[in-house]
């Protein structure tokens, strides 16, 4: 019932000095109808000693009506009580003409309420389905709900917990549609105070919230170490990464983010910058620029397949648990990862993929891999000492199987990127960078010279000071 449209019955007093009686009979009591001198109203029912009593019906002219029983000419008891004004249709008990202990209320809009009413409002403990086809059951207070109460959302949302006049206020649990769960405190209807989210895509956050958003909340992803990193050909790296916010704080009540490590090399290089250029690509192979913070573009790089075994996954833990399926390989997709995500004390079987633990993740033992056939390496003839070392070291990078297992000096990049399906509050961090610059590693060549008949020849060359 809206406002207290319920309020009691008003209609004026049956003396018998301000009505036309039209009886059966003459007597006072039975069943009869009577005309009230102000015409709005109209009763016809029973009477007992000069009173309304027992059984009848009370119109008015605008066509409400009450229709239910009578003691002592007063509005008592059940009955059932229609506005025409609002087109709600009440059915209950009454006292002294107000809707007063259990009823039901049915609202035009298509809205109903089951339970308690004190002097015309909903008050104690019923239920509620408003015109949308939400449901609360719970308590009320002057028409509100407030107190415990549950509540079924049109979205498929489920709240329990407290209310204040109307608002969730105190705690509560939030069961969301999409899989996710909130445990806490609530102010005006959204999160605030100390809550525990469980996010469907698996990130937990734990800590204070204000206004419905994490007081502590990620905005970036951070890449610890020099901006610039150089390595050897063929060697490793080990990648320390944090979540942090606009002030660079760690976010350690966050947990559960999904991240992903992947490399890219420097599209266009210059001869002042390395002697290699990754810019030619074979075949029909569609290059598409990735824009770094260090002034220019690169392109995806492969980084070295995962050991299967590796040591980076705990021993400890069963490599396919009985009761799901393996960790998918690499190349997958990341949604196809995620759903094979584990959300509580699982890991990537991937060293290429990371979860966040308290706002940290560690990816180990990567490195990057050969470079794929479509990728055509380009030397630039002037940065050269002479050209006989050109063919030799052509020669040599054609024919050794070293160069053909690990990635060739120059410039390349280094990603991280959040890969949370679906995303934590609907927002991604922004992907990081850090530049790795890859160095020649000094190692004898084996050359194949002549034309008619293969001469073998070890040819010592420092890499790094003649060709790189």
């Amino acid at each position: 019932m809206e406002g207290k449209e319920a309020a009691r019955v008003g209609y004026p007093k049956c003396s018998l000095n301000y009505m036309e009686i039209h009886l059966t009979s003459l007597l006072s009591s039975g069943y009869g109808h009577y005309l009230y001198q102000n015409t709005f109203f109209r009763y016809e029912g029973e009477w007992k000693d000069g009173k309304k009593h027992g059984y009848g019906k009370l119109l008015f002219k605008d066509g409400s009506y009450y229709e239910g029983e009578f003691v002592d000419g007063e509005i008592i008891g059940r009955g059932q009580r229609y506005w025409a004004s609002s087109g709600n249709t009440y059915s209950g008990q009454f006292v002294l003409g107000e809707l007063q202990g259990h009823g039901i209320m049915k609202y035009k809009d298509g809205g109903k309420y089951e339970g308690e009413f004190s002097h015309g409002v909903r008050e104690g403990h019923g239920s509620l389905i408003d015109k949308n086809g939400q449901v609360y059951k719970g308590s009320f207070h002057e028409n509100k709900k407030h107190g415990v109460g549950q509540m079924t959302f049109n979205n498929g949302d489920k709240y329990e917990g407290d209310w204040i006049l109307d608002q969730r206020q105190g705690h509560g649990v939030l069961h969301s549609a999409d899989g996710s769960t909130y445990k806490g405190q609530w102010r005006n209807g959204v999160f605030n105070g100390q809550g525990l989210m469980i996010h469907c895509s698996g990130t937990i956050y734990d800590g204070l919230w204000i206004n419905g958003y994490p007081a502590t909340q990620a905005s970036k992803i951070v890449i610890l170490g020099p901006k610039v990193i150089k390595v050897v050909q063929g060697s490793s790296i080990t990648l320390s990464v944090q979540l942090q916010t606009d002030d660079g704080e760690i976010v350690e009540s966050e947990s559960g983010r999904a991240l992903k490590v992947q490399a890219g090399v420097r599209y266009v290089q210059l001869p002042a910058f390395s002697n290699f250029g990754f810019f030619k690509m074979t075949g029909d192979a569609e290059v598409k620029p990735i824009q770094t913070p260090f002034g220019f573009e690169c392109i995806d790089y492969p980084l070295t397949p995962a050991v299967s075994g590796s040591p980076e996954k705990d021993a400890s833990r069963s490599e396919c648990p009985e009761d799901a399926p393996c960790f998918p390989k690499e190349d997958l997709e990341p949604e196809s990862l995620l759903e094979s995500l584990f959300l509580r004390n699982q890991t990537f079987s991937s060293p290429h993929y990371q979860q966040v633990n308290h706002g940290c993740a560690e990816f180990r033992n990567i490195s990057l891999a050969a470079p794929p056939p479509e990728y055509y390496p380009i030397m630039f003839l002037g940065s050269l000492p002479n050209k006989t070392l050109l063919l030799v070291s052509v020669c040599a990078w054609l024919t050794i199987p070293f160069f053909l297992l690990v990635s060739l000096p120059g410039e390349y990049i280094i990603m991280v990127q959040e890969i949370t399906t679906p995303p934590f509050l609907g927002k991604m961090l922004p992907t990081a960078f850090v530049h790795l610059k890859v160095l020649a590693q000094h190692i004898p060549l084996l050359c194949y010279l002549g034309s008619n008949k293969s001469t073998c020849a070890w040819v010592s060359l420092s890499l790094q000071k003649t060709l790189f």
